[in-house]
């Protein structure tokens, strides 16, 4: 007899939760009833496109508008809630969630971190990463306003800005400064084999950057997008 393959249940739609304002922002989600720690909530779905497909969707976006709805699932997807999403992109952010996101086998679901009361906005920490050419207003974007008590005051993760380094003179290469050691070339190996792996493995989910395409005669533009997403 034929071992009976497993049925991964549907998690697009979820009975857990329903879509309504948020004191946090715009639109939230919040449990209908009590959710037990552990519990996968939802599967975050929407169209599967490229980085570069994402960051020209996007690259004409307000520098000032942080409302985005990417979420990387790899090196090569990302996925866009904006179309054919479903309610998951309206969990908003918080410095103390009661959720996480992850990845598990190249599709990206939001689940209970604790028990969690009927009633309760649900929410999962987006920790957006910092670039080395954000402009100077990247906190006042992407701005928390969680509520919580220890709230660290942005969705930027890490907390804290990188000094800007100063343009080091250029030094003339020498021949040993060329060579790559056979140690260094192991490490870039195993780096790639295990960048082949992603997704395949329960990971926390990361934010799409999308990238603004920069005039040589404009400022620089914001060129954050968050990844979830947050009602309007």
């Amino acid at each position: 007899m034929a071992a009976s393959s497993r049925v991964e249940p549907d998690l697009t739609i979820s009975d857990l939760i329903e879509v309504r304002r948020s004191d946090v922002h715009g639109l939230g989600v919040f449990a209908a009833k009590r959710i037990p720690k552990g519990a996968r909530i939802i599967e975050y779905v929407g169209e599967r496109v490229s980085h570069d497909e994402a960051d020209r969707r996007y690259e004409e976006k307000d520098a000032n508008d942080s409302h985005t709805f990417l979420f990387i699932v790899d090196s090569k997807t990302v996925i866009d809630a904006g179309v054919d999403g479903n309610d998951a992109r309206f969990f908003n952010h918080s410095c103390d969630p009661n959720c996480e996101s992850t990845v598990e086998k190249r599709r990206v679901y939001i689940e209970a971190i604790r028990d969690i009361e009927s009633g309760t906005e649900l929410t999962y920490d987006y920790q957006i990463q910092r670039e080395d050419d954000d402009p100077d207003n990247i906190d006042d974007v992407f701005a928390c306003r969680c509520g919580f008590a220890k709230c660290r005051g942005t969705m930027l993760w890490p907390t804290e800005r990188k000094p800007k380094r100063k343009k080091a003179k250029k030094k003339a290469k020498t021949a040993a400064s060329r060579k790559t050691t056979a140690t260094q070339r192991q490490a870039k190996t195993a780096t790639r084999k295990k960048s082949k792996t992603a997704g395949k493995k329960k990971t926390a989910a990361k934010p799409k950057q999308a990238k603004s395409k920069q005039k040589k005669s404009s400022k620089q533009k914001q060129k954050k997008s968050k990844r979830g997403g947050r009602g309007r």
